[in-house]
Parts: structure tokens; sequence; C-alpha cells
């Protein structure tokens, strides 16, 4: 009987050392085209993060993070497969949208913010970054401007990636060198917008002739309320005394 009991309590403690928290993850390919083959997509997901995505033109498989390509190694058959899949694709969009009486594709607005990726100092350089959100269909068209002169030159542009909704979002980059008084935009041009969507940025750097008018102002600030706190002290003994 204790033999039973002490074998019993073995085997309760050798499950208790294997047993792992169970994690789930998600995995997901996402196939995009249009029946005029000039927005195509293959984007390889785990966990809603990109891992590669096939480029149809260089026809290879492109990961996200370069230095990551190491833990995510794309079959390599996949950028093979994925244009027999866009052939399919563009062969079912035609057809459904046939059967469909052709409605109307769904329209949805981009959001837009812009910020800088490293801490602002004037004069060295930074990039900007134009965030694009909650967009369909995936045709858009982002440019950048200094000053309201068109910018192209250190601007890049990444692919679509797909949200929950199966809306779209992307970024754009511009390197720049930030300069007191110039002004940049991000501007966006989309289907679902009835005019441009332009979204502004400045620096927003005290200068030393800043951060002297700002002690300045503290001093006058502080002396004025002491100004003020003397004399309703001698107000209040003054109406004592009386």
């Amino acid at each position: 009987m204790k033999s039973c009991v002490f074998l019993a309590a073995l085997l309760l403690t050798v499950w208790t050392a294997v047993q792992v928290e169970t994690v789930t993850h998600v995995t997901r390919q996402l196939f995009a085209c249009q029946t005029n083959d000039t927005q195509l997509e293959n984007d390889y997901e785990l966990d809603d993060d990109e891992t590669f995505h096939i480029d149809f033109d260089k026809k290879e498989a492109v990961p996200r993070i370069p230095d990551f390509a190491k833990f995510w190694v794309p079959p390599p058959d996949a950028p093979a497969r994925a244009e027999g899949r866009r052939q399919v694709c563009i062969h079912n969009v035609a057809g459904f949208a046939k059967c469909h009486e052709y409605p109307p594709e769904e329209q949805d607005a981009p959001r837009v913010t812009l910020y800088h990726e490293n801490d602002l100092e004037l004069g060295k350089p930074n990039t900007l970054i134009c965030f694009i959100d909650g967009f369909h269909p995936a045709t858009i068209k982002v440019t950048w401007t200094k000053n309201t002169l068109p910018v192209t030159e250190g601007v890049t542009l990444t692919q679509y990636y797909p949200n929950k909704d199966f809306t779209l979002n992307m970024f754009s980059y511009l390197s720049f060198t930030p300069e007191l008084g110039d002004v940049y935009s991000c501007q966006v041009q989309h289907s679902a917008l009835s005019e441009t969507l332009t979204t502004f940025w400045e620096p927003d750097v005290q200068t030393d002739s800043d951060v002297v008018e700002t002690a300045f102002c503290a001093v006058g600030l502080t002396l004025g309320l002491l100004g003020v706190a003397v004399g309703t002290f001698f107000l209040i003994k003054g109406n004592k005394c009386n």
C-alpha cells in the first residue's frame, strides 16, 4: 500500500514538472489583387506582424526586417506559388464582380499621423514618419513638401499592411535635418477623400533666446506674486488695526 501511495505521488510530481503554459499564435497569409492588375500583395504574418512578403517585380520573398530573415525562412517556391495565386485571384475577382452586378467598391478614408523618429535636435539628421491608416481600396498617393515646395529626395514608402478589419495601413519616411522655421507636410490623396488630406509638422524646440525669455517671465511672475502677497498681508494687518 505504501508503494502505491509513493508511486502516485511520484507520478503527480512528474506531471507537475512537465506541465507548461499553452500559448496560442495566429499565422495568416493575405493575398490581394485587383482586376486591373496594378495592386498585388502577398503577405505572410505571425500575430499581426508581417514576416515577409512577395515582391512580384523581383519575383522573390522579402523579409520585413532583414535581421529576422534567419528566423523566418520563406519557402523556396513561395514566389512561384504567389504568381499562380495572382492569376486565380484576378480571375475570381472578375467573376465575383460580374456575379454581383459590379457593386461599388467600399471606400474607407485614411487617417494620417505625422511624427519624428528620434529625439528632436536642431541641425541633427532625423526621420519624419507619416503613418497612413484605415484606408480602402489600396490605391493611394503620398507626397511630401518642405515650406510648400515638393520633396522627393530622401523619401521612402512601404508596401501596404492589412488591419484586422481588412482596411490597410502604410508608412512613408522622409530623411531630413530639422531647422527652425521649416514647415513640412505629408499629403495623401485617396478615392475616399473629397480633397487632399494634408498634415503639417514643424520643429518645436526651445532655442537659447526662448530659454532666457522663459526665465525672465518666470522671475517676473514670481516677483509679481510676491508683491501681491506682501500687499495682501499689510492690507489685512491694517484692517485689524482699524
